[in-house]
């Protein structure tokens, strides 16, 4: 029987694509295709430039347009108090008084960050929310990126104590008890917002909905086909452009988180440093992972959940999933050399594109390997 982790946290860059709801044949001859009652095939649909992505949200409840601009609002929001990278923000402020001062949060970034520290201290660091101090140093993903010297790198590994992180839940203040200490939420944000942008939507009525930001997709209930109709959410190819799937996996009220090492990275003298660090040596993880993809309940516990299955590795990954994790949540792993292997949870609904060039893994196999290592 599985344990349930007290709090699931989580891109990090996320890299799924959202299959479309139904087949081609489905999508060209809409007479043919039955549309549940009180949905639309064609979704009220909006798109915005936030979070340094592409936003998307589609309702499929007839009537609830309206909901669309109330949950990008909110996306908004929570966008501008979480982000490191711009003045004004309530990380940056926190930040700003490492070793000096408490600083005082709204309820919303408290509660975010009251998660967070749960949820590194749940995973031993495996998952660590003031990973900044070496994030900030390599800034892969931006245009200053660089690969720091081994002397900066050490004089950061000692600021990234999270339980140096202290909280007074009186008055809902944060402080961090080392000047230099960084909280980096990335790898968490858009978990947490794409779960209440889906919040603002269920507060509307909406029943039927795909929340997509730049990567973390969530569904919201069933398929405008009916009660009872999974959505089919495809997962990125992690060596290929946005878009291109290896595989798709059939879901509702669930959401699917992508953590990869293609996305985003830094050559130097002909290496690739990719953006997910590990907190015990500074530098990015060196393993046979390309990418994980992670299907649970909320966005925040797959995000979380990613980058901590990324620091166990593919066989100690899937060990957890499937033991230390709450039923229903599930984990597909690719190789580096295109194998992919997935949890029991969905050994038979998960489905590999035959032309994608990856291959079904034997997970046998894999234990062999890790015990003649």
């Amino acid at each position: 029987m599985k344990k349930k982790i007290s709090v699931l946290l989580a891109t990090v860059v996320i890299m799924m694509g959202l299959v479309a709801c139904g087949t081609k044949e489905e999508q060209t001859d809409s007479t043919e295709v039955a549309v549940a009652e009180g949905l639309r095939q064609e979704p009220y649909a909006q798109e915005e430039f936030l979070l340094g992505t592409y936003t998307r949200i589609r309702v499929y409840d007839e009537g609830k347009e309206d909901a669309l601009q109330p949950a990008f609002d909110r996306i908004k929001e929570l966008g501008d108090k979480i982000t490191i990278n711009q003045e004004g923000s309530e990380i940056d402020e926190i930040n700003a008084q490492a070793g000096i001062a408490p600083v005082k949060v709204s309820d919303d970034i408290y509660d975010l960050l009251k998660h967070a520290y749960a949820y590194s201290e749940e995973s031993e660091g495996g998952y660590n929310m003031v990973i900044g101090a070496i994030t900030q140093l390599w800034r892969i993903g931006f245009d200053d990126a660089r690969k720091p010297s081994q002397a900066e790198i050490d004089a950061a590994l000692p600021l990234l104590d999270y339980k140096k992180v202290s909280f007074n839940d009186d008055e809902k203040t944060v402080y961090l008890e080392e000047k230099g200490m960084i909280i980096d939420l990335g790898a968490i944000a858009k978990g947490y917002i794409a779960d209440e942008a889906a919040k603002v939507l269920k507060e509307h009525g909406v029943t039927s909905a795909i929340v997509d930001l730049g990567g973390n997709v969530l569904v919201v209930g069933h398929s405008w086909r009916g009660e009872g109709e999974d959505w089919n959410i495809g997962v990125q190819d992690p060596n290929n452009a946005r878009g291109t799937i290896l595989g798709s996996i059939k879901e509702s009220d669930k959401t699917v988180v992508t953590s990869g090492i293609y996305e985003r990275f830094l050559e130097v003298d002909g290496v690739k440093y990719h953006h997910i660090f590990d907190t015990k040596t500074g530098y990015p993880y060196d393993n046979d992972i390309a990418s994980v993809s992670v299907i649970t309940e909320k966005s925040i516990d797959g995000d979380g959940l990613t980058t901590v299955i990324f620091d166990k590795g593919i066989q100690e990954g899937l060990n957890y999933i499937e033991q230390e994790t709450p039923e229903g949540t599930d984990a597909i792993f690719v190789t580096k050399e295109g194998d992919v292997y997935v949890t029991d949870g969905i050994k038979d609904t998960f489905k590999l594109d035959e032309n994608s060039g990856y291959k079904m893994a034997d997970r046998s196999k894999l234990a062999q390997t890790e015990e003649s290592k």
